[in-house]
């Protein structure tokens, strides 16, 4: 019979259970050397999924303390951590757009990135909004870009050169005038 639950195991976690002093993973596997009852599976679940979400956190984080304390060393942070520099790069762009008492820790690291360009006050506008609406990644993505959009066309005088990368509106070749849809 197992003693106590997901709880109990967090607390005993230094105890001397081999289950839980001995991660069964390795780069490339999780396997227990072990059969596991249902609340140290639960267990070993839950820290999975912690380190999971947290790792991108960790990784910009420990680059903007590298960054700060030794210069950019991204070619070695590469190396030591088997990221590539651009994605290293992005980790530490999301960790210093967001100081820690910011983050939304119901949010994925990619809900993060997705507005981590926009002014703070934006940024949780938006988190909110997908917290309250329980958007995906991927819808966080179409909002902010349909916003975007809208807003670059009111901003912009009928006839004046479109933003780039809109595709709803239409450049002529030749005089390059602009023709939007009208207004939703």
């Amino acid at each position: 019979m197992e003693r106590g639950g997901p709880a109990d195991l967090e607390r005993r976690a230094g105890d001397a259970d081999p289950v839980l002093r001995r991660p069964p993973a390795t780069p490339i596997a999780w396997v227990p050397d072990v059969e596991l009852g249902l609340a140290h599976w639960l267990y070993h679940g839950r820290r999975l999924g912690q380190i999971g979400r947290g790792v991108a956190w960790w990784l910009g984080d420990w680059l903007r303390y590298g960054n700060a304390r030794f210069g950019q060393k991204y070619s070695r942070a590469a190396h030591v951590t088997g990221y590539d520099p651009q994605s290293l790069m992005n980790m530490a762009y999301v960790a210093s757009r967001f100081p820690v008492q910011r983050r939304r820790p119901q949010l994925s690291w990619s809900h993060h990135a997705e507005v981590a360009a926009l002014a703070p006050d934006e940024q949780d506008r938006w988190l909110d909004l997908v917290l309250e609406q329980r958007l995906s990644v991927r819808s966080l993505r179409l909002e902010v870009r349909t916003a975007r959009r809208v807003a670059a066309r009111q901003a912009a005088p009928e006839g004046e050169p479109a933003p780039a990368g809109d595709p709803s509106v239409i450049v002529c070749p030749n005089c390059q005038h602009a023709i939007r849809p009208p207004a939703e």
